[in-house]
This record gives structure tokens, sequence and C-alpha cells, in this order.
């Protein structure tokens, strides 16, 4: 399943020649974003939350987990998840990411596999507003299209897409709130596909940092996987020893 809602693929520019300024009104969404968060001290999150699988219909729940999400800044997240009694570890460090199975076996993941992450498309700390806008563009996000649209009474930035193109790799962004949604091209195990990623029910952590607890990925339209936030404690001081690869193999 993580495999399934991976980010994986880049998309090479599509359409017609974008409106002036399109550029500019993407970097100012994402540079007000950014401005906001800069008086935020955020070291690291404990995110507990349960995992609902759903059969490829995308209306009736498969299987359900727990999942403990250990996030330390700059870019280091431990998840542990049980899922039907099975228990995994993925630890990402950097562009470098681990698995730990249930049966203890630890291997690395091939470069550029962040598996079902989407941690750091939600603490965008200790990052600038060219840094986002280029991960996104690895991503086959457009910055060169924009348009604004309204979701929940709230104004909403759409960058990399036009209006009605449902299916166009894209960020939505809330000045306030951050990432909506994230729409991406992907390469899955039944063939290329559409993965829509969307965020909701955020609530204010210290600082005015607001963290959705709800996530929802879909592909091609269908509901995949269900994500609800139950508990965010903020600053734990995490240890090191967490986020360590070598301990990781040798846990028992």
């Amino acid at each position: 399943m993580g495999r399934l809602i991976a980010l994986l693929a880049l998309l090479a520019g599509l359409g017609a020649a974008a409106p002036p300024g399109a550029a500019q009104d993407a970097r100012a969404a994402v540079e007000a974003f950014v401005a906001r968060l800069a008086d935020v001290r955020i070291a690291d999150l404990v995110i507990r939350q349960t995992l609902t699988l759903y059969h490829p219909d995308g209306r009736h729940p498969h299987s359900t987990g727990e999942q403990q999400v250990f996030f330390k800044l700059p870019r280091r997240q431990r998840v542990e998840q049980t899922v039907e009694g099975r228990r995994e570890v993925r630890l990402a460090v950097g562009d470098q990411a681990w698995i730990r199975q249930a049966d203890g076996k630890t291997y690395e993941v091939p470069a550029g596999g962040r598996g079902s992450d989407r941690t750091h498309l939600l603490v965008p700390f200790r990052r600038s507003a060219a840094d986002l806008l280029a991960e996104w563009r690895a991503l086959g996000v457009r910055d060169d299209v924009t348009h604004t649209t309204r979701v929940g009474g709230r104004a909403v930035t759409v960058i990399g897409a036009r209006p009605g193109e449902h299916d166009t790799p894209a960020v939505w962004l809330d000045a306030e709130r951050g990432v909506l949604r994230f729409i991406t091209r992907e390469r899955l195990p039944k063939g290329p596909g559409v993965v829509d990623v969307a965020f909701s029910e955020h609530r204010p952590l210290p600082g005015g940092f607001h963290f959705p607890y709800r996530q929802e990925a879909f592909v091609d339209g269908k509901l995949v996987v269900l994500i609800t936030v139950r508990s965010v404690a903020v600053n734990t001081n995490l240890p090191d020893a967490l986020f360590d690869p070598g301990a990781l193999a040798r846990e028992r």
C-alpha cells in the first residue's frame, strides 16, 4: 500500500502557455504561507493515528491498523505501523529510507521511495518558498499555472492546474492552514494513475501552526487510505536513536 501512494513520477510540462504573472502568483502564495511560520518553533512531532485501508472499489474498508509517526526536523521520520497484528517500521533520514518488516528483516528502500510519507508536506519548517516550489516541481507540479478557488468558504490557491483540471499534478494551498490537497501522476503496480491526497479537519498547534486530523488518499478517484489522527504532541525532545538505521536493524 505504501508503494501505491508513493510520490515517484515526474511530469513533463504540458498545455498552452501560462498567463503572465502565474509563476509570481505561486511564489507569492507560498512566501505568504512560509512567512506565517517564521516564528513557529517546532523541533519534533509525535503523531498517533488510526489507519484504514479500503478495497479497490473505494467504498468498503479492508483492514485497519494503528500508526505512530515520529518526526524530527529537519528531515528525520520514523513510522511504526501495526495492521492486522503485523508490525512494520519505516525510517526516513534525508533522501534515504529503510523498512523493518514484521519478520525482522530490514532493508533499504531504493532512492526516491518515500513510501506513504506525507509529513514532509505538512511540516514545511526550515525551508524557503523556493525550496518548497522546487520540491513540488520535482513531483510534476507546474508553478507557472495557478488559479484561486474556495474550499469551505476559504480562499485557496491552486498551483499547477487550471480551473476544471482534476487530474493534473497540483498543490492546493491555504495561506493559513497549508496544503489541503496534493495531486500527482504515479507509476503504480497496475499502471499509471492519479493520486490525490486530501488534508482536512485542521487544528491549531502551539504557535498557530495548523495540523490536519484527517487525511485521505485516492487513486483514480477511489479512496484507498483513510488516516484519522488521534493526538499530536509537539517538542517532546525525541532521542536521535529513534532515527538510527543501524539500531533499527538490531531491534528485536
